[in-house]
């Protein structure tokens, strides 16, 4: 029962421990100790949990010492964490794990020297497990060590040592770099290619530039480039127009993951909806990437998850029973059978579903699939919102905005209760007369609105819509914002 009660009961937090550590009982000889966790949310608020450790996992005779430096986590390292192998006399071997960036050097390689020793000015051959026809021969012209955060210039480094290696321009994660001699690459898990896409267009909406720093297409081209000098999965292409660019990555998350980091930085762009990559074979049959879906949900929403996952083409291949009142779902399903669907998959298992997605290679395509069964309300006109305006249309579906919220002819400001989009004036203000009413003086009372995420965001948008990032705001919007003009593209698509 305690096994199960362990296994059970696991969360994993990454926090700041922000108190010491005080002693709270002792079961069968062995004591336990409290302590307090700092855990910042997304909002950059601060929650501060309790937390109780067993002695096994601390150094009990140092708790109730000054603490005045990190000699305690080293010796513990030094303990506890076994000495790297490897062959010091035998050929250079290091394998490029991470890639990093410098303005003036260019792409610098890290990896840890897994056999023999590495110096300046030595000749080398770059090699790759999965590539066998790479076999470029470089010298190593800098090289350095880790100190802390900095990076400190070295002669030579010896086996087990985190090296940075500056100099060879065409490196990559998965690379080995060899002596001349005996260039045998080491295995390393293949990068994966990238099956979505997304447009990154300059914002050209009425409130454009209002609060991003960085907004012309020179500046969003020069930051997706810089991104592809350390995402290896990340492909950026130029498309016929100069304002747009094709970034392609493994995910929905990879690609949001971008945006977000963008638009901390002070960029201001748009986004249109996800779609997959597709591939043909040599006869012009038409294949689209597919991924195995591991599903971890509590038994009472396994026929919603199933249901809703079959509707996107997925094909379960496998179920079963787990610990803790939970069904293990194994799913072969499209790769765009899953855009917009993670938000679904949380609201239907009540936060409580672990979903997980691998590559599964190419097949032929699986038909289409129904992305969205609701409609848009769009703004019919620009202005700030009021609440006259927005008591009127809340009764349509459900609102993204509040009172005060400046809108434009053609942004989206809600979600249609049925499948078609309605316009509406959210900017319409009550006309007063002289004839007063038994209800004149009535407040009118709006349902909160629905503050979409940009994940949220980016699930919600359809292939007629564009999302507005600024540093400040999310907006979606119609990729044709007059009204005239985007309903004759729909006669025209009809």
């Amino acid at each position: 029962m305690a096994d199960k009660m362990f296994e059970n009961n696991q969360v994993s937090i990454i926090g700041e421990i922000v108190s010491d550590f005080q002693f709270s009982h002792e079961v069968y000889g062995e004591g336990f100790y409290m302590m307090e966790v700092s855990v910042r949310r997304l909002s950059d608020c601060m929650d501060y949990i309790p937390v109780m450790v067993s002695e096994r996992l601390i150094n009990v005779e140092d708790l109730n010492d000054e603490r005045k430096d990190m000699t305690p986590l080293f010796e513990t390292i030094v303990n506890y964490i076994p000495a790297p192998t490897g062959d010091p006399d035998a050929n250079t071997q290091i394998l490029i794990s991470t890639i990093d960036y410098n303005e003036y050097v260019g792409r610098i390689g890290i990896g840890k020297v897994d056999n023999g020793k590495i110096k300046v000015n030595q000749e080398a051959v770059v090699v790759n497990h999965h590539d066998p026809d790479k076999l470029e021969k470089v010298r190593i012209s800098k090289l350095y060590e880790f100190d802390g955060l900095d990076k400190v210039d070295v002669a030579e480094a010896n086996i087990g040592s985190i090296v940075a290696i500056s100099g060879i321009a065409d490196i990559h994660i998965g690379d080995t770099i060899c002596s001349p001699e005996a260039p045998e690459a080491i295995p390393f898990q293949k990068i994966s290619e990238p099956t979505i896409s997304m447009n990154f267009i300059v914002n050209n909406s009425p409130l454009a530039g209002q609060e991003g720093k960085f907004v012309t297409s020179r500046h969003i081209r020069d930051r997706l480039l810089r991104e592809l000098n350390t995402d290896v999965s990340l492909r950026v292409e130029d498309t016929d127009s100069p304002d747009s660019f094709k970034v392609s990555g493994r995910g929905e998350l990879h690609l949001s993951v971008l945006i977000e980091n963008m638009r901390r930085e002070g960029y201001e762009f748009a986004v249109s909806k996800a779609e997959v990559l597709y591939k043909y074979d040599e006869n012009g049959k038409k294949l689209e990437p597919m991924e195995l879906a591991y599903i971890d949900v509590p038994d009472e929403f396994t026929g919603a998850v199933i249901s809703k996952l079959q509707q996107r083409k997925g094909e379960l291949r496998n179920m079963g029973s787990i610990a803790g009142g939970y069904t293990r779902l194994e799913f072969h399903i499209p790769a765009r059978g899953l855009i917009g669907y993670r938000g679904e998959f949380m609201t239907d298992t009540k936060g409580n579903g672990i979903l997980n997605t691998m590559f599964d290679g190419y097949e032929p395509y699986k038909g289409e699939i129904a992305y969205r069964a609701t409609g848009s309300l769009i703004a019919f006109e620009s202005g700030e919102a009021v609440t006259y305006g927005l008591f009127s249309a809340q009764e349509r579906g459900t609102l993204f905005i509040g009172p005060g919220a400046k809108v434009y002819s053609g942004m989206v400001i809600g979600q249609c209760s049925k499948a078609e989009d309605i316009e509406l004036n959210v900017c319409k203000k009550k006309h007063l007369t002289n004839t007063r009413s038994s209800s004149a003086d009535e407040a009118l009372t709006l349902v909160p609105p629905k503050v979409l995420s940009l994940e949220q965001a980016i699930d919600f948008i359809d292939t007629d819509e564009l999302l507005e990032v600024t540093p400040e705001s999310l907006r979606i919007r119609k990729k044709i914002l007059d009204p005239t003009l985007r309903k004759r593209a729909g006669f025209k698509k009809n």
